[in-house]
């Protein structure tokens, strides 16, 4: 991976959640996904935004306009994902969107930093090629989604994903794939809503079935600030007396584990922002806008709307990032 290197001992700018698509991938994904939409609409802003994944120069331009040095870019899998298919497929799939990024990263090795899909509902086929992605392509960050056809990640039978990613030295980086309960399709509650909720079960399943305990060295970085998971854990942590059988797999009240999380700024209110380093630290924040999706600047909003102290923006801006992906 590129080391990246700034005049005047000034931490990187890194915007962690940024989006790439594969043209193929998208077109055989179809109406499989919760927005199966997104690619198919021709005008607009729809389509500014599907060029913005395709052509790394718009984003390179983007980043430049902003004063951002770098992107962490993921497969968008509530568009793009590939669950729906057979397994050896979803694996080609996957092989697809993870060589396509990593295309990315080496044609611009200081201004990309790349993550990798997997095929996860069969572990005998994901963990090779998150050996592939990670030794062979250089990539870093896993993309996962909150669940795997209802089973969420902190499952024992996930056990191991985790095991391989402690030995790869991989960052964890959970974005739900859209809440699928009809109710939620409704005014869009999929993605204002749902992903929120998706946020909150997979943090609680990681807690809760002991998976942070075991496995205490893997970086994981929530996207869209964790949803409603890190503000609402004093009803969690009254049941460690109340319910003790809640505490059977864990070793500390449940929101001593919100410092075992790292969550990106894509929250779109800057009181959450603060509530947030309050709670856990800028140090454990980094950078995040769902690029192309949300077209603001967030490092504007960090520093114009946030009113962060300017050590905490340097923090949160790119810093905290730089040191999980080691650059």
């Amino acid at each position: 991976m590129a080391r990246v290197h700034l005049s005047g001992g000034k931490p990187p700018r890194i915007d962690f959640h940024a989006h790439v698509l594969d043209p193929y991938v998208v077109r055989l994904a179809g109406n499989r996904n919760v927005a199966s939409g997104f690619g198919a609409r021709a005008g607009g802003a729809r389509r500014t935004n599907v060029e913005a994944m395709t052509q790394p120069q718009i984003q390179i331009d983007t980043m430049d306009q902003r004063g951002i040095d770098m992107h962490m870019i993921s497969s968008p899998t509530i568009i793009q994902g590939t669950a729906w298919a057979s397994p050896q497929t979803d694996l080609e799939l996957c092989r697809r969107v993870n060589d396509t990024i990593a295309c990315w990263v080496a044609c611009h090795p200081t201004r990309f930093i790349g993550s990798f899909v997997l095929p996860l509902q069969d572990l005998h086929l994901a963990i090779p090629e998150m050996e592939r992605a990670v030794r062979d392509l250089g990539l870093k960050v896993a993309n996962l989604p909150a669940n795997v056809q209802g089973i969420y990640l902190g499952d024992v039978r996930m056990l191991p994903l985790w095991e391989a990613l402690d030995a790869l030295g991989a960052v964890a980086f959970i974005h739900p794939d859209g809440i699928k309960d009809p109710w939620f399709q409704n005014y869009a509650l999929w993605n204002s809503l749902g992903q929120s909720i998706e946020e909150t079960k997979v943090m609680a399943s990681l807690i809760y079935e002991g998976t942070l305990d075991r496995f205490p060295n893997v970086p994981i970085v929530m996207a869209h600030g964790g949803g409603y998971f890190p503000h609402y854990t004093g009803r969690l942590d009254r049941n460690a007396t109340n319910q003790p059988d809640s505490m059977k797999n864990i070793k500390a009240k449940p929101s001593e584990y919100l410092g075992r999380f790292h969550y990106d700024t894509c929250v779109y209110d800057p009181q959450i922002v603060r509530a947030l380093v309050a709670r856990v630290g800028a140090d454990h924040l980094v950078m995040g806008s769902d690029f192309p999706v949300n077209m603001s600047d967030p490092l504007a909003f960090l520093k114009d709307e946030t009113r962060l102290a300017p050590a905490d923006v340097d923090l949160a801006g790119g810093a905290v990032a730089a040191r999980l992906l080691g650059l």
